[in-house]
């Protein structure tokens, strides 16, 4: 006997009334288990970090806190996600319950994987926990391509477990062994992953081909979002993961020859924060008038930095004026002690990496 044959003549020792249809959705979810066993441990691992092995992730008091990883993210985030990341991040409970829901979810959706307990259902949620991250989150760092790849896949996981369920070895399977009656209910058969989806071939197939066509549109194009190299040249990206970028605007002349603007760090590497050595008043030709060097900006008072989110910051530095990634505020500088304010036009902050970023000013 072969080893297909094999296969089937053990399945059907212990379950005789199948078809060889049924027998061949079995064969195929069980060829799938180390898959789903996994795919359910990245999940659960994730969960389980915050609440048991680093809670300091859910602690807004620590550095970790998850609320400086989402400020972070905010810039280059996809289908406007950075709107919703800039809310949460000003209405701290609305934020804390999503980030304790999202963490409950990974780790309950990780455990159901790995003992197959409502399959399809886990993976459909698992495939949400994949396209979350792509669209928020991976565009960050000098990794952001690798973490692309493991969401990427994640997702594809996802997708395939949804197809095949979750065959014998699952809780699903047990919950029909004690219930037989399940069996008759197109809910379960949706729902669990121990039975085939209530689809003719024609269905099934179109419903295959069609998570086919999700799943690549979303990989491919997320792909060519980030980094190019399907149908245009390799880019560093729409937003740098690497270079910092500072954006300026609603620039204006106070009364009394102070200057205030507002400033949004919105592109860089999370791993270090940016540093503004100087800041300079330009006339209509773009030279010089007043400048703020890098003592006088390390001097500044707190009070001076009015910052949007109360997480990442703009505030004075050893070195000047020091943010993290996704910090925004508006600032306000003092009258300069040299100097005419006459026919300025022009604010320009200079960092440490020499590049340069001004905006208009009005009164």
């Amino acid at each position: 006997m072969n080893m297909h044959a094999t296969t089937l003549g053990r399945i059907a020792e212990h379950a005789p009334t199948m078809t060889e249809a049924q027998r061949n959705w079995r064969i195929a979810a069980i060829a799938l288990l180390s898959t789903r066993f996994i795919q359910g441990f990245i999940y659960w691992g994730g969960g389980s970090r915050r609440f048991i092995y680093a809670p300091s992730k859910l602690d807004p008091s620590t550095p970790n806190w998850m609320a400086n990883k989402f400020q972070t993210a905010m810039p280059g985030a996809l289908f406007g996600t950075d709107h919703l990341i800039s809310f949460m991040l000003t209405h701290f409970y609305l934020l804390y319950a999503g980030v304790i829901l999202f963490s409950a979810a990974e780790l309950i959706v990780g455990a159901m994987l790995m003992t197959g307990l409502l399959t399809r259902i886990a993976a459909l949620c698992s495939m949400g926990f994949s396209v979350v991250p792509v669209a928020m989150l991976k565009r960050q760092g000098a990794t952001c391509i690798d973490e692309w790849t493991m969401a990427a896949c994640n997702l594809a996981v996802g997708a395939s477990l949804l197809l095949a369920g979750s065959g014998a070895f699952s809780l699903d399977n047990v919950l029909l062994h004690r219930n037989p009656a399940l069996a008759g209910k197109q809910w379960f058969h949706w729902a669990s992953g121990c039975l085939p989806l209530p689809q003719t071939d024609g269905g099934f197939r179109t419903l295959a081909f069609a998570m086919l066509a999700f799943v690549v549109i979303f990989d491919v194009g997320t792909y060519s979002y980030y980094r190019g190299s399907v149908v245009t040249p390799f880019h560093g990206g729409p937003v740098s993961p690497t270079k910092h970028h500072l954006t300026l605007s609603q620039a204006a002349l106070l009364p009394d020859g102070g200057v205030r603007f507002h400033v949004y760090l919105d592109a860089g590497t999370p791993e270090a924060p940016a540093h503004v050595v100087a800041a300079e008043l330009l006339n209509g030709e773009k030279q010089p008038v007043a400048v703020w060097n890098a003592t006088q900006l390390s001097k500044l008072p707190k009070t001076d930095f009015a910052n949007d989110y109360a997480y990442n910051k703009f505030e004075p530095g050893p070195f000047g004026i020091r943010a993290k990634m996704g910090a925004a505020a508006t600032v306000t500088l003092p009258a300069p002690t040299s100097g005419s304010i006459a026919g300025l036009r022009y604010i320009q902050l200079t960092d440490v990496d020499g590049q340069t970023f001004s905006a208009t000013l009005g009164k």
